[in-house]
């Protein structure tokens, strides 16, 4: 806090009558909001006159920012809000509703975190022995018989299935696809399994597991494969448009993926996203 006196004076050929008034200036340290730095430099202003900031830590991905934004979809707390309900069964116009922003806002938030999303737990694979590890591999999908999780697209007719893996003994999720009911699609998750180096496969009676795995390492049946149905509860209790029996689901396939994604790549292999 700075202090500074101003002096002032009234002359007359009778009377000087000095004044003493002090006033107070109060020096406020600006902070980056996104990387908490102190680098920060003055920007110009808005069209509305707010200030502009510039922050000038080389690693940090934002640069310009404003101290008050009008509009809340722009500050970086909501931001975060827009994750943190997505993956806590809310959906896009939930959100809008509580958070105050439009639903753009949302999608476009959502949208930026595609580019970090990973298929594979690398962070698993390199801490484990792949000599050690037994794994258990599901589908998703619409079979409600066999406990099995269903998602769909825009329609019934499109379904969206999600085929994952787990380690049989922890429960870490190894990696995960997304796709129709087809061979191909376990394909696509057992080469992403092949750095696993996995010794034994714990899977249904879906045809695609008995074609393309080799028996002396696959074990079929719905004894061993309990954790991993119980990840499939859990998603759908934690992701609104996985829920049964509601009017919510996924208009778009890319925001299908993502969502579901973001809450695997946050809470089963330890990103932050």
């Amino acid at each position: 806090m700075w202090r500074w006196t101003e002096i002032d004076a009234t002359l007359s050929p009778l009377l000087t009558a000095p004044r003493n008034k002090e006033c107070l200036m109060t020096f406020i340290a600006v902070r980056c909001p996104h990387c908490q730095s102190e680098q920060i430099v003055k920007r110009g202003k808005t069209g509305c006159g707010t200030q502009r900031y510039l922050c000038q830590n080389t690693t940090c991905a934002t640069g310009s920012f404003l101290l008050d934004y009008r509009y809340l979809g722009r500050l970086p707390a909501v931001k975060h809000q827009i994750i943190d309900m997505s993956l806590n069964a809310s959906g896009v116009g939930d959100t809008a509703r509580v958070l105050r922003i439009s639903t753009d806002t949302v999608l476009r938030e959502l949208r930026k975190k595609e580019a970090a999303l990973e298929s594979v737990n690398t962070a698993f694979l390199r801490t484990h022995n792949p000599d050690d590890m037994a794994v258990a591999i599901e589908r998703a999908g619409e079979d409600a018989e066999m406990d099995e999780m269903w998602s769909f697209v825009g329609n019934k007719g499109n379904p969206r299935w999600l085929w994952h893996a787990i380690d049989h003994q922890t429960g870490a999720v190894l990696a995960y696809v997304f796709g129709r009911r087809k061979d191909a699609v376990f394909l696509q998750l057992k080469a992403l399994l092949e750095p696993f180096g996995l010794t034994r496969f714990y899977t249904d009676h879906w045809g695609a597991y008995e074609r393309h795995l080799d028996p002396d390492m696959h074990s079929p049946g719905k004894r061993n494969t309990q954790k991993i149905e119980r990840k499939h509860l859990t998603l759908r209790t934690r992701i609104k448009r996985l829920v049964r029996k509601t009017i919510c689901f996924s208009k778009s396939i890319q925001m299908h993926d993502i969502v579901i994604g973001l809450f695997v790549n946050r809470y089963a292999f330890g990103l932050l996203v």
